[in-house]
Formats: structure tokens, C-alpha cells, sequence
């Protein structure tokens, strides 16, 4: 009977993977609520200030989730959406608040989300650029046991709640702290000299679901853009 929970643990252990991730992206390449990716989160308390980091590239002009978080005690806890090309719409504890943003052309987008609980204070930053503040969920904070998901909206038992927001594109560089980036934060973070406490792609604890790709990743920002030629960024 020992035997049989021991490697009962060791299967489940072996489905997650532990690694280096620099230069590498998530490749969603089907819009379907079977692919996401789960990730592992380094929390121990209630979340009062949290900050999320990533990069996505992707052609879609409808709704679409990178980044689901959900706890025992709420689904979405934490969560941000592309609406459109030039609105996003974030979540905290439910409460709903909508930032309107530039029209970008097709390239990798830098996105940061910060949260104060103290004081409600949102930011949203897209390619190191602040758009104007929101107050959200002011003195609540993120209890229960944590659940983060790339890629679709998750509820509080996993469950993906809806193929509407499934993600189709590219994910890299994501990143969670339990504290607020400041502006010199941000613009660290997006050079590749800050990582997180929480969640770092340095050293990403994840499982793959479905037909999600580990791929390099063909383009590099060298001097805040984007070159335009494809080689692998090692």
C-alpha cells in the first residue's frame, strides 16, 4: 500500500516541471478551452498587494484572458482581459473596472497589473506606458488557496469557465510579486532585471494542458522595441 501512494506522488510530481524559461515562449496555436497552462504559485499568506507581469503576442481583436487567478474562496480572485485592441478590463474580487489603452500594431505587448488593497489603487502598464488609475476591491484582500492559470478563466475548483476567453498566440516572461512595482520596478522588469517572488520565469513551476508548445522565442526587444528580425533570443 506504501508503495502504490509513493508512486501514486511521484506521477503526480513528475507532471509538473520546474525551469529556466528565458527565451522561451507558451505557444497557444488553437482557440479552444482545452489549452491553458497551470501554474504553481509561491504563496503562504493573503494576498494585500499584488503585481503581474507578462509578455503576450497575439492577432485577436475579441476577449481573450493570459492570466486567470482563483482561490477556494473566489473565482476569479485576480484576473485581467483584452476586450479589444485598445480595452482591458480588470478584476479584483469581482469589482470590474476598464482601461482604455493605445491601439497597438501587431507586436508583443509588455503588460503589468499592480494592486494596493490599502488604498485600491490599480495600474495597468502596457509597454512601459502608465494608463490613467483605477480603485478596485479597496481593503479586501486574496484569501484562500491559490490557483493561476495562463491562458483562459478558471473558476475555484480548476474548472475553465468558458471558451470565450481562450487565449491564441504567444505568452513569455510572466512574473507575480506580492508587493507593488513601482514606475523604476516596471521598467526593470521589462529590460529583464527584476524577477518575481511569487511566480519568476526563471524558475516557473508549470504543467501544459492540452496542445500548448514550450518554443524559443523568435522575437527580441533590443533598446524598448521590438526587431523585426527572427532569431531565437538566447
Amino acid at each position: 500500500m506504501e508503495l502504490c501512494v509513493l508512486m501514486f506522488l511521484m506521477v503526480i510530481l513528475a507532471s509538473w516541471a520546474q525551469e529556466d524559461l528565458e527565451g522561451k515562449v507558451f505557444i497557444f496555436p488553437r482557440e479552444r478551452s482545452s489549452d491553458h497552462v497551470i501554474l504553481k504559485p509561491t504563496i503562504t499568506k493573503p494576498l494585500q498587494k499584488v503585481s503581474i507581469c507578462l509578455n503576450v503576442y497575439s492577432d485577436l481583436s475579441r476577449t481573450y484572458s493570459p492570466f486567470s487567478l482563483a482561490t477556494t474562496e473566489k473565482s476569479p480572485a485576480f484576473i485581467f482581459y483584452s476586450i479589444s485592441l485598445n480595452l482591458w478590463s480588470i478584476a479584483v474580487n469581482g469589482i470590474l473596472e476598464y482601461i482604455k489603452t493605445d491601439t497597438d500594431s501587431l507586436n508583443w505587448r509588455h503588460i503589468c497589473v499592480t494592486w494596493d488593497s490599502d488604498t485600491g489603487v490599480v495600474q495597468f502598464w502596457a509597454n512601459g506606458k502608465l494608463y490613467p488609475r483605477k480603485v478596485l476591491s479597496k481593503g479586501s484582500s486574496i484569501n484562500g488557496i491559490t490557483s493561476i492559470v495562463l491562458g483562459q478563466v478558471h473558476n475555484n475548483l480548476g474548472e475553465i469557465m468558458t471558451s470565450s476567453y481562450s487565449f491564441f498566440g504567444e505568452i513569455s516572461d510572466v512574473h507575480m510579486w506580492d508587493v507593488v512595482l513601482t514606475p523604476r520596478d516596471v521598467q526593470k522588469v521589462i529590460s529583464g532585471d527584476r524577477y518575481g517572488n511569487v511566480i519568476s520565469w526563471k524558475s516557473l513551476v508549470y504543467e501544459m494542458i492540452g496542445e500548448v508548445l514550450l518554443q524559443p522565442k523568435l522575437q527580441c526587444k533590443s533598446g524598448g522595441s521590438v526587431s523585426s528580425v527572427c532569431i531565437p533570443c538566447y
